[in-house]
């Protein structure tokens, strides 16, 4: 069963279960992964999919801290569950150990000892998380810390 096809197996299960948050944060993704789809022109595969979560896990911690600062925190805590519901189908988190740690295998690798050379090292750290979920913020920030440091 791929990722499609689990989100769209849970759905139902939500729906008979009458779990109305997961119902609409489920009818959002689906809605959001065919669209994906429609454009694709075909079938969307396992990473491709993982691609669009992330992309829309980001877009609910942007929202978040919009909603925080504006003191809608009924909203911000709305957005929270959906991330919680949208994680699940996603890989384990990459750790602030883990970030660290490809951060500093890249910047070893790249040779990188300026700001200048920041994409390069976030490129190469971005492919040694590859396979778990990692906050690009954090990645950055992490990045921008260790040359900083240099």
């Amino acid at each position: 069963m791929n990722l499609l096809e689990k989100i769209a197996a849970d759905l139902t299960i939500a729906m008979k279960a009458k779990e109305a948050d997961k119902v609409s944060a489920l009818r959002m993704v689906k809605a959001n992964l065919m669209n994906r789809q429609i454009e694709k022109g075909g079938e969307l595969t396992d990473e491709e999919v993982q691609k669009a979560l992330q992309s829309l896990v980001k877009q609910r911690r942007d929202s978040i801290e919009q909603y925080s600062n504006a003191g809608r925190d009924e909203l911000a805590a709305k957005e929270a569950a959906e991330i919680a519901v949208i994680e699940v189908y996603l890989p384990q988190a990459a750790s602030p150990n883990e970030i660290e740690d490809a951060v500093a295998e890249a910047v070893a690798e790249t040779g990188a000892t300026s700001m200048k050379e920041m994409g390069a090292v976030m490129k190469a750290a971005m492919a040694k998380l590859q396979g778990k979920t990692a906050d690009g913020r954090a990645v950055s920030e992490a990045v921008k810390a260790k040359l900083a440091n240099n």
